[in-house]
Parts: structure tokens; C-alpha cells; sequence
């Protein structure tokens, strides 16, 4: 078997390799006739947020869902902390189960339970021996932790706020303290305010607790404010995975017009004034 060409990457922002905890090789994903990704490579490395960006139709969420075994691809090979997402052991699944924390678009929480219910039901599920007290306690912490108040625990989906019941989703996300976090359009639907203020706990969370971020986003400021690198979804493959700046520079059609438009422009100012500022 030939040796891997790309087995870790030498980054020097941290100044060491860090291994890659997604490995995808010529993924191929179809819909009947359709072919979404076709031969499609990325790599996700330990420590970064990295932001996923395409047209409509790129197959960003289709991406995510072969990455965390929602969908089972046509051809390819998938690696996520080691673990083929499609396997079928117990142990595999259990170990993505426990390792990987999903913040889907619209939230998904169950409308029926609280805050506080929701962010349990993951250790209910991998951790039944907890006494109902430490349960409370640990759903609690998370809460606190997306950014919540401690009120909210008791609160139903539907008594909270869009940006509210991201962050709830978010705690649920964390609640068996994830090395991996996915996120798809974690922003979405939130003024510019509160997606700046999500984007903020995003970044201090990763520091934090050394999360490694698979981040699906459409918004600049997100890209520009928090990911370390951009991975750019056309022509069915990942034509680019590079530091914003590498990325500015792709002649690629797509990624001129998404970076170099009137709001790619006005994103690049606001990032490079924050620079300066801090």
C-alpha cells in the first residue's frame, strides 16, 4: 500500500504537526442522477476551526452528514478520529457517538423538553448510571459554558430566542465534552450582533478546550473572525483549502466573486481593523 501523502501538516502558527482527525480520499456522493461530490479530498487538523464555504448546491451539509454517518457514500474513503463512519461495530459507532458534537442549523432540539432535558439526553444515553443530582449539574455547567443563564435550563425550545436556542443547542453539542464539534450555519438566522457574539464564544470555546471545529458558514465575518483555514466546495471537489489569505488569492471563478465582492471586501476591512485594534 502506498504510503499516506498528506498524513499530518506541518503548522507554523503552533510550530508542530498535528495529525488529521478527518481524512477524506475521492468521496463520491450521487442523488439518482446527480452527482454532488466526485472525488472529493479533505483534510481537518487537530486544534483548528476550519470553514466550510460552496454555492448552493455544493453539498456542504451532504459533506457533514458522510462525515458523522448520516449518509452513506457512493464511493470513497472516510476517516474520523480513526473510526470509518460508515462501520458497522458497536464500538466504532459508539466511540463517534462520544467524541463528535453536532449543532444542525436549525437546532433540532426536542420541543417537548427543556434546556436542561435536552442537553441530558446525550448522557442519559452514553452515561445511564449518573445519579439524576450530578446529570443536573454536568447539563448545567454546559448551559453555562454556550453562554446561557442558569434559567434557561428550566426553559422550553419555544420560550428562547433564535440566538438563545443555538447556544442551547451548542451546550447539547458539548455535553460529553467532544474533541470534534460540527456546525452547520451556526449563524444562521441571528442579527449581526449575535452572530458576532457566537462567533466570539466559538473561538473562545476551541481555545478553551482544545475543540477541533468542522464549520459549515455562508458568513464572512465568520470566516474572516475565527477560522484558521477556508476549505472551498465547486466543480463537485474541494478546489481549495488554505488560510484566508491563500484563499484570496485562488483564481478560481468562485472563489473571486464570493471573496472579492462588494461584502467579501467589506468583511476583509472590518477583519483587518479588528486586527489592528487588538
Amino acid at each position: 500500500m502506498a504510503a499516506d501523502p498528506h498524513p499530518q501538516r506541518q503548522d507554523p502558527a503552533h510550530g508542530d504537526d498535528r495529525p488529521a482527525l478527518i481524512r477524506v480520499r475521492g468521496l463520491v456522493n450521487r442523488f439518482g442522477r446527480q452527482t454532488v461530490h466526485d472525488g472529493l479530498d479533505l483534510d481537518v487538523y487537530e486544534g483548528e476551526i476550519i470553514g466550510v464555504v460552496g454555492g448552493s448546491g455544493s453539498g456542504k451539509s451532504v459533506l457533514m452528514r458522510s462525515l458523522i454517518g448520516l449518509r452513506r457514500p457512493d464511493a470513497g474513503q472516510i476517516e474520523v478520529l480513526g473510526v470509518d463512519p460508515r462501520s458497522d461495530d458497536p464500538a466504532d459507532r459508539l466511540h463517534l457517538e462520544r467524541s463528535t458534537g453536532v449543532l444542525f442549523q436549525d437546532g433540532a432540539l426536542f420541543s417537548s423538553l427543556t434546556v436542561g432535558e435536552n442537553v441530558e439526553v446525550p448522557l442519559k444515553e452514553h452515561h445511564p448510571g449518573l445519579p439524576d443530582s450530578l446529570r443536573y449539574e454536568l447539563a448545567l455547567l454546559k448551559v453555562r459554558l454556550a453562554g446561557l443563564p442558569a434559567d434557561a435550563l428550566d426553559k422550553l425550545p419555544s420560550q428562547l430566542s433564535g440566538g438563545m436556542r443555538k447556544r442551547a443547542a451548542l451546550a447539547r453539542a458539548l455535553a460529553l465534552d467532544p474533541p470534534l464539534l460540527f456546525l452547520d450555519e451556526p449563524t444562521a438566522g441571528l442579527d449581526p450582533i449575535g452572530a458576532a457574539a457566537f462567533d466570539r464564544l466559538i473561538r473562545t470555546l476551541q481555545q478553551a478546550l482544545g475543540l477541533t471545529v468542522f464549520l459549515i458558514t455562508h458568513d464572512l465575518d465568520t470566516l474572516y473572525t475565527i477560522c484558521d483555514r477556508v476549505a472551498v466546495l465547486a466543480d463537485r471537489k474541494v478546489v481549495a483549502a488554505a488560510p484566508l489569505e491563500e484563499i484570496e488569492r485562488h483564481d478560481h471563478p468562485w472563489i473571486r466573486d464570493y471573496f472579492h465582492g462588494p461584502r467579501g471586501r467589506a468583511a476583509a476591512r472590518v477583519a483587518a481593523s479588528a486586527t489592528e485594534e487588538s
